[in-house]
């Protein structure tokens, strides 16, 4: 039985008129499309109400990183996002400092020197705390003649006064991002140093974070402890119907059939031998390709499984010999 609460963000809400839908759907980024449980439902729900980020879990390809759009969109709530990667670190998140450009102007010949804040480039935090400050690169007043106003990265709409935020794949980071993160998405607050202010947001509009993790790394206790925490749990045979009818429509049912069990097949055997396992992504990567290359449920096993070979298995070198 689902759970009767009143709903901040309703996954039933229609998508404004205008977003246009990717024709395929592996790694989309549009976030036109997503299937809900009531699980992910929840915990929307509870991170809007808390102020808290709301960290998903899961492995790679299981549809993490496209919910983060899909609700912004359902909000009508600006959209940021940074992907994480080995050299992020945690301030390229609140904002950098151009130094080469600094040093650019300074040695172009000018007689002109430029206050240090215009030289203040915003990150996606900084944008969804306050957009009105990182216009401005943190002054006060317009001085668009020494300091040039910063563009507003939002995707989607961009009049709403709150946002929708993904951190993707935060598990990349070296292990002091987290940390380092811990006041910012806390207390939604953070300094910078041109002027020295403290940046906070709206404690009547906070912004949502949405972080996701894929468990490479293992996240500290007092980073989690400050999130709301979900897992998209591995798909059921109807969950992965479902989720192909809502990409691609309802005429192709027994493709989607027979591309389902080929996908629980490989990954039963997979996990059997302690593989990863075929994901969501690249099941609908399969459902794509037998769509435009028009192979039908009706083709031969043995034309099947070439393309659950390409797309689900995806083949390993072998093993080198022993000498």
């Amino acid at each position: 039985m689902a759970l009767d609460y009143k709903r901040i963000f309703d996954k039933d809400a229609a998508i404004p008129a205008g977003a246009e839908q990717r024709a395929t759907a592996g790694d989309r980024r549009d976030g036109i499309v997503y299937v809900y449980g009531e699980d992910i439902e929840l915990a929307v729900n509870v991170a809007l109400a808390t102020a808290r980020p709301l960290l998903v879990r899961g492995p790679s390809g299981s549809g993490k990183s496209s919910l983060a759009q899909n609700v912004a969109l359902k909000l009508g709530w600006r959209y940021y996002e940074r992907v994480i990667s080995s050299i992020t670190e945690a301030r390229d998140l609140l904002w950098r400092f151009d130094s080469v450009r600094q040093l650019a102007d300074a040695t172009s010949g000018g007689a002109k020197q430029y206050p240090p804040n215009r030289y203040l480039d915003p990150g996606p935090l900084w944008w969804a705390f306050s957009s009105e400050t990182a216009e401005l690169r943190g002054l006060d007043e317009p001085d668009d003649e020494n300091v040039s106003r910063a563009e507003d990265p939002a995707k989607g709409v961009r009049n709403s006064d709150r946002a929708v935020v993904l951190i993707d794949e935060i598990d990349k980071a070296d292990p002091d991002v987290p940390n380092n993160l811990l006041v910012p998405i806390g207390s939604l607050q953070f300094d910078i140093d041109f002027p020295e202010k403290t940046i906070r947001a709206d404690e009547k509009k906070p912004p949502l974070l949405i972080i996701t993790t894929n468990e490479e790394r293992e996240l500290p206790a007092a980073f989690v402890r400050r999130c709301v925490v979900t897992v998209l749990e591995k798909p059921s045979r109807e969950k992965l119907l479902e989720i192909a009818r809502a990409h691609f429509g309802e005429s192709k049912i027994g493709l989607y059939e027979r591309l389902a069990d080929y996908l629980l097949e490989v990954a039963a055997a997979k996990e059997a031998k302690g593989d990863i396992a075929p994901s969501t992504a690249e099941y609908l990567d399969a459902i794509a390709a037998c769509r435009r290359l028009s192979i039908k449920a009706s083709h031969r096993k043995e034309e099947w499984n070439q393309i659950s070979r390409l797309i689900l298995e995806k083949p390993q070198l072998p093993e080198a010999s022993s000498r």
